[in-house]
């Protein structure tokens, strides 16, 4: 009768097989360094499991330096703090949609305007944090002046979009998005808010110039000072907080809280509960919550 493997080797030497596999040399130690740097500079907390998904998304930039192992990348980093924003646009995540979560976009046409008009509060300074290419900002802008019996375009209306990537920002700041983008949106909206291109630009669509006036893109690192400096109605803050371990969480909401006027809004993803890590917010409706 065989003697069986211990699972331990079992794990080892898998291990080794995939690294045979790897076109660059990968250890565990490597993961454990770049994943702590990745926390230290954006907060971000990756779980054990992301350990291909670093892999994946940083191998082009091993290929882009000619460098041929993780190890050689880890004292690039060190050497080179340029290279930083490489890496935190790499590892960081940017799935994004028009209109994402529709029930928000609704609430701000046809619940948050009337009751501003009714107020005579026509000024809405808003903040999407975590903005990536575009769709949220904009998203936001059309439903702020998109409702049937309320003008707002002479309303004091502007938005901050920021990310800490600096790719996605660019993309957002052009507003030029492929037409597939906005196939899904009702088609009254995409023939008022977007110019279909032609010629050279076929296939591509952009925002028009009225909402991108609205916006300001910013890169900001939300476990930095923010250097706002304003106070806002409504931030979106939108699966994000996923990305973060509960203290920094708490020490992000916390100053979301500050910024806000009192009884301003901040808007969360599906999946998050700013409540279960401050007492600053109650809940209002779906996913969104008024400062206390």
């Amino acid at each position: 009768m065989a003697t069986p493997v211990p699972q331990t080797d079992i794990t080892s030497m898998l291990a080794k097989a995939q690294d045979k596999q790897r076109e660059f040399a990968f250890s565990r130690g490597d993961f454990d360094r770049l994943r702590q740097m990745l926390y230290d500079v954006a907060g971000i907390s990756l779980a054990d499991y992301k350990m291909d998904m670093v892999y994946s998304r940083l191998t082009r930039r091993l290929r882009d330096l000619k460098l041929s192992s993780f190890a050689d990348y880890l004292r690039h980093l060190e050497a080179h703090q340029g290279e930083l924003g490489n890496f935190i646009n790499a590892m960081t995540t940017n799935l994004t949609a028009f209109f994402r979560e529709q029930h928000h976009f609704d609430y701000l046409t046809n619940e948050y305007l009337p009751a501003r008009q009714a107020a005579g509060q026509q000024q809405i300074r808003v903040w999407s944090a975590g903005c990536s290419t575009g769709a949220e900002p904009y998203s936001i802008a059309i439903a702020l002046r998109n409702h049937p019996d309320i003008d707002t375009r002479q309303w004091p209306i502007s938005i901050i979009a920021s990310d800490i990537d600096s790719n996605v920002l660019n993309v957002a700041r052009t507003g030029v998005y492929d037409l597939p983008r906005i196939d899904d949106m009702d088609e009254a909206l995409r023939k008022r808010w977007f110019l279909r291109g032609k010629g050279e630009n076929a296939g591509m669509a952009r925002v028009k110039p009225e909402l991108q006036a609205m916006i300001d893109f910013r890169l900001i690192n939300l476990t930095r000072p923010w250097q706002l400096n304003t106070r806002l109605e409504l931030i979106f803050c939108r699966n994000v907080m996923i990305y973060f371990d509960p203290p920094t969480q708490c020490r992000i909401l916390e100053g979301m809280a500050d910024h806000l006027v009192e009884g301003g809004l901040l808007f969360a993803g599906h999946s998050e509960s700013p409540t279960r890590v401050t007492d600053r917010f109650e809940l209002i409706g779906k996913t969104i919550y008024r400062k206390r």
